[in-house]
């Protein structure tokens, strides 16, 4: 467990002159000089208006990051880089880097991926964090807190706090709209992106490990780890009595051996990854690679969430809220695929990207 790796100064000396690195600082002003250096760049290839239309966006919301975002994280020593916020920078780089790989291959550029990439990947955050949000109410909002405590507890997403199903709707819609904006099949987006996203799932999956959360329960086996005091599982093993607290003295125990029930995930994520790459060649029609995946990571999130202990059963059943919403995407998956078989099958010349070919 490493929650936090190193802090970033909020400022920088330049002999007798303090510069700030975040708000309206340094990081603004190299954001506005490469957003520039991009849209010229882009705008000479390929037209200003289609280089303003898919750069802004992004443009934007880095800028309200770095205005606002980052210098609410301040802890006093400056910005905490947290072993779990610096996995899920890790998952976005890697999840795009590879659904670059695999646009290249059907025609999709690069530019689109990315800017596909960072609209999903901050939709999908968002939603995570909502979901989280909600479902542990209680650690954000409370008698004992200000409005300005909770605002700033819930956007602290580098701290851990994130549930992976609450991305699926929003990430979806960001999804959905960006192939409307730039007229490509919503099909073959998902099929282009998917392994990208269990990548960075896997990544994610290790930031969990990093900060403590998703544990698993009691492990006799030679790979089981025990964390540190202070950790998620210490809590939950000093309030169900499997381990003392602070002693008199001040002295602290580790918890007892566990499941490193993060890993098992991160190593599940990979295989399917694995998997579904190699899948691609004999998809015989967009989007049933995206098909095998949601079918195959709710099965094996149900399985996993039985070595899990950090979630409760929800809505009077036996399953966690984790298992539930994996019923519900695999009942979701079986209509996709009755859906895909109504398709016509695609030769490899059809498999090529609808998109807008217009020269600029």
């Amino acid at each position: 467990m490493l929650t936090t790796l190193f802090h970033i100064p909020s400022e920088i000396s330049l002999g007798s002159i303090s510069l700030p690195l975040f708000g309206l600082g340094v990081l603004f002003f190299l954001l506005l000089v490469l957003g520039a250096t991009a849209v010229a760049f882009t705008g000479h290839q390929r037209g200003y208006r289609e280089a303003i239309g898919s750069l802004l966006p992004p443009l934007v919301m880095c800028g309200i990051v770095i205005v606002w975002g980052l210098p609410a994280l301040n802890d006093g020593q400056g910005i905490p880089v947290r072993g779990y916020g610096t996995m899920l920078v890790a998952a976005a780089a890697a999840g795009t880097w590879l659904s670059v790989i695999r646009g290249r291959k059907i025609g999709i550029d690069a530019d689109t991926i990315i800017a596909l990439g960072l609209e999903v990947f901050l939709a999908g955050i968002a939603g995570a964090r909502i979901f989280f949000v909600v479902e542990y109410h209680e650690q954000f909002f409370s008698n004992d807190k200000s409005l300005l405590q909770s605002i700033l507890a819930v956007i602290n997403i580098p701290a851990g706090g994130l549930v992976v199903f609450g991305a699926i709707p929003t990430a979806s819609i960001a999804a959905w709209m960006f192939s409307r904006r730039r007229k490509i099949s919503i099909t073959q987006l998902a099929d282009c992106v998917a392994p990208g996203l269990l990548v960075g799932l896997s990544l994610g999956r290790i930031g969990c490990f990093l900060n403590g959360c998703c544990y698993g329960g009691l492990c006799e086996l030679p790979w089981a780890m025990e964390f540190p005091a202070g950790s998620p599982p210490w809590f939950d093993q000093v309030s169900r009595g499997l381990i003392s607290g602070p002693s008199v003295d001040g002295s602290t125990v580790r918890t007892l051996p566990i499941h490193p029930a993060q890993l098992y995930a991160s190593l599940d994520a990979a295989l399917l990854a694995l998997l579904t790459v190699a899948f691609t060649p004999f998809a015989r029609r967009d989007g049933e690679v995206f098909a095998v995946i949601i079918t195959l990571h709710p099965i094996s999130r149900i399985l996993l969430e039985e070595i899990r202990v950090d979630e409760p059963p929800a809505l009077g059943t036996p399953l966690s809220i984790s298992q539930l919403m994996s019923v519900g995407i695999l009942a979701c998956a079986m209509v996709f695929w009755w859906w895909l078989m109504k398709q016509p099958l695609q030769t490899r010349q059809q498999q090529t990207p609808q998109m807008d070919t217009k020269a600029h």
